[in-house]
């Protein structure tokens, strides 16, 4: 069973070794955290925490029931009853729902636990995929994204209203 965590610092080990894992088959779609990512993880790793402690940004994991990572879903810069939604899921679980369902329960979270309205979340015109997975979850394109916003590819903004989140969601 796959279960939605808050992120802890006790995630640290297992959310390196899924960034390792997946590092070339996120590189494919999405641009590369490059090696000073790796090098500099632990520090990071421990921004992220405090950020979060801050109320700014809000960190999970979906954890597999051996404790491995298989994705890490965000919400960042919240502010106004805004946040913005990044997510990424690993290679053997992509293309089973596994993200949809996830980005939709953090969805309802996110109105829940978080008190936020609107979600919105960026990607690229070639990330075809992440396009399907925000369209399922009940995310509407509503304009163009900055390249350097989501690594110098032209793509578009998604956003949800989350006022349906507790009610009832996209088939």
């Amino acid at each position: 069973m796959l279960e939605l965590k808050r992120l802890t610092a006790d995630h640290a080990p297992a959310v390196l070794a899924f960034e390792l894992a997946n590092r070339a088959y996120f590189a494919a779609s999405i641009s590369d955290r490059g090696d000073d990512y790796f090098d500099q993880f632990t520090d990071r790793y421990n921004a992220l925490l405090a950020e979060q402690e801050a109320g700014i940004c809000a960190f999970h994991v979906l954890v597999a029931e051996d404790g491995s990572v298989l994705g890490r879903f965000n919400l960042v810069d919240i502010e106004d009853h805004t946040a913005e939604l990044g997510y990424r899921v690993a290679q053997r679980v992509a293309g089973r729902g596994v993200a949809t369902a996830t980005v939709r329960e953090l969805c309802r979270l996110a109105a829940a636990q978080y008190g936020l309205h609107t979600l919105r979340a960026a990607t690229t015109h070639q990330n075809a995929a992440s396009q399907r997975v925000l369209t399922k979850a009940g995310f509407v394109p509503i304009g163009p994204a900055d390249p350097a916003h989501i690594g110098g590819k032209p793509g578009t903004w998604y956003q949800r209203d989350l006022e349906r989140a507790g009610r009832s969601d996209p088939a």
